[in-house]
């Protein structure tokens, strides 16, 4: 496993971005797909975005596509997720997390891993 830390989250009215960071050690992180994820009040947490190992091939959920950035810099140990337009429904607990896969999985039971959590609150 690898040990994570997530940090940027914060309070942003609609319409605004936040840039989430996740810092990763402990294994060799280019093993490793990440994603984030965000868990809403009530609600499972779900699958946000996914980077592949090298960080050429990108995966997003509809609700984050054409919105949402994910990135990593495997010489710095670090995935983020640049977060545009953003709107009150996503508001929720974001969660980096990693997976010892070589492809992107959406299942949330794959990745073995995972930060405590960042929350994003974005108002209306």
């Amino acid at each position: 496993q690898v040990q994570l830390v997530e940090s940027g989250g914060g309070l942003v009215q609609a319409g605004g971005s936040l840039r989430l960071s996740c810092a990763a050690s402990g294994r060799t992180f280019s093993n490793y797909v990440m994603a984030w994820f965000r868990q809403a009040p009530g609600k499972e947490r779900e699958f946000v975005a996914g980077i592949n190992r090298s960080g050429g091939i990108t995966y997003y959920a509809d609700s984050a596509k054409g919105r949402f950035t994910i990135s990593r810099d495997n010489a710095k140990n670090t995935v983020a997720l640049q977060m545009n337009g953003l709107k009150p429904e996503d508001t929720a607990v974001y969660y980096c997390a990693a997976a010892y896969t070589r492809v992107i999985v959406l299942s949330r039971e794959a990745y073995d891993s995972w930060g405590q959590g960042t929350q994003v609150t974005v108002s209306s």
